[in-house]
């Protein structure tokens, strides 16, 4: 398709969102309500649910069916949980003391890059919050995820049509190539991409306002006060979940040297192979083979398949889902501390802990600055060290970095869109939600007039003079 033909053909999907959006936008909160309630119900139903797990499995050999399902429900189920009770009609944010009000307001059409992870989960987060606040979506998806896009894109518009609601509230685009993204991109009212670094990229250089996730390669440091089984335990699991393709999977670990050798029994005993320097030295030729750039054939497949593409010698029977690596030191930059995507776990040791800071900002540095770090301590004073002095979004503490998207267990909202601020080259450093898919109008009234207290504000660098010009506010 030509250049103009393409442009005329994501002008047309972008004009049928724009009119289902207008209707849209004249919802009130019940209504609006009641329809993501039937979306996140669809989205969140067990055998919808199982289909879409298994179509994204089929589809991107990504990842494991267990893990699919389980997150893509967990995940769901969090995002609806963050949207109920919450108001995203009319006046938001009342402050009669300050003569302000707050109106909520759509954004407009949302153009969404979803990725080839999780692909169906990654639509049905996205577009759950984007319902809430009465906007339209179109959906660009990632080629080798597209089949299970669509056809969770078709469940949701099932679904609205089911309520008398207008279907192209949300599409997806069906025109493949860059060509065809990059005019939606340019054409919608904002642009939120989850793809690779590329895609964040060409979202940013749209010149539409634009939200994108970070890179990831989650760092984590054990340090010598640790509960080590526990910490084992969710490391372990964080790193194999789905085969490790998760942004926010454990990818690189720092231990205190006095645990190294518990701790890779731990891990052992958990499911985990410990790689010999000969094995990491094949493992790291099959992954990135030319010495820089990640085989990404070998991303998300299980620790078994990429065992045997390494002639690694694990048997089916030894039951293993993750292969544990020896890093050399942190400082020296190598492919190993970079994020893998892949059931692999690169371990590190320290003997004091500032070494172990220094490790990791040095591995960041170099791949997933901004988004996420971890620390399994008992020392509150470390934590507020890390947290002070890495430049990362998200500090999670005894905890597997994977509830950085999200948990019943702590207070982070649930998102399958993790920004990682100026650091990482976003424009946010939170997770996103609903609240960055709405504009807002400030209402202001009148208040009585406030006197500042001049020495009170400028403290020691005031002095009392005769003010030469009354400028009334000052």
């Amino acid at each position: 398709m030509g250049d103009r033909a393409t442009v005329e053909s994501v002008d047309k999907l972008v004009s049928r969102a724009r009119f289902a959006q207008s209707e849209a936008a004249t919802w009130d909160q019940k209504r609006v309500d009641d329809v993501v309630a039937a979306v996140g119900w669809a989205c969140y139903e067990p055998q919808n649910s199982r289909v879409l797990a298994e179509r994204s499995l089929s589809e991107t050999r990504l990842g494991n069916f267990y893990d699919l399902y389980n997150v893509h429900r967990k995940r769901v189920l969090g995002v609806m949980e963050d949207l109920h009770g919450n108001t995203t009609v009319g006046i938001i944010d009342d402050r009669p003391n300050l003569g302000i009000y707050r109106m909520a307001k759509p954004v407009g059409v949302i153009a969404v890059a979803s990725p080839a992870t999780a692909p169906a989960t990654g639509v049905a987060c996205n577009l759950l919050p984007i319902l809430k606040t009465r906007n339209a979506a179109i959906i660009t998806s990632n080629p080798r995820a597209r089949g299970v896009a669509r056809a969770t894109v078709s469940l949701i518009r099932r679904t609205l049509a089911h309520l008398s609601a207008p279907a192209d509230l949300v599409q997806h685009l069906e025109i493949t190539g860059r060509e065809a993204t990059q005019a939606l991109m340019s054409t919608a009212d904002l642009v939120v991409a989850i793809g690779g670094a590329g895609t964040v990229r060409r979202a940013y250089a749209s010149g539409t306002p634009a939200i994108g996730a970070g890179v990831g390669n989650a760092t984590v440091i054990v340090d010598e006060t640790a509960e080590l089984s526990s910490a084992a335990e969710k490391i372990f699991t964080g790193a194999q979940f789905n085969n490790g393709t998760s942004c926010s999977s454990e990818s690189n670990v720092l231990v205190h040297h006095q645990l190294a050798d518990d701790f890779r029994q731990e891990l052992s005993r958990r499911g985990a192979y410990l790689c010999s320097d000969t094995e990491t030295a094949r493992l790291r030729r099959v992954l990135w083979p030319d010495g820089e750039s990640l085989d990404r054939s070998l991303v998300g497949l299980p620790a078994l398949e990429l065992a045997s593409a390494a002639n690694i010698p694990i048997s089916a029977a030894d039951q293993k889902s993750l292969l544990v690596v020896p890093g050399v030191h942190p400082s020296i930059d190598s492919p190993l501390f970079h994020e893998k995507l892949s059931p692999v776990l690169t371990m590190a040791t320290f003997q004091h802990f500032d070494d172990a800071v220094e490790s990791m900002k040095a591995i960041l540095d170099r791949c997933g600055r901004g988004h996420s770090c971890g620390i399994h301590t008992t020392r509150a004073d470390r934590i507020a060290t890390l947290a002070e002095k890495i430049q990362v979004a998200r500090v999670v503490v005894n905890q597997s970095t994977i509830t950085n998207t999200g948990s019943f267990e702590n207070g982070v909202p649930f998102t399958t869109t993790l920004s990682s601020g100026t650091w990482g080259g976003c424009s946010l450093s939170e997770n996103v939600t609903w609240r960055h898919f709405l504009n807002y109008t400030t209402v202001s009234a009148p208040t009585m007039r406030r006197y500042p207290d001049k020495a009170a504000i400028f403290g020691r660098h005031w002095q009392q003079s005769v003010e030469m010009i009354d400028c009334g506010a000052c």
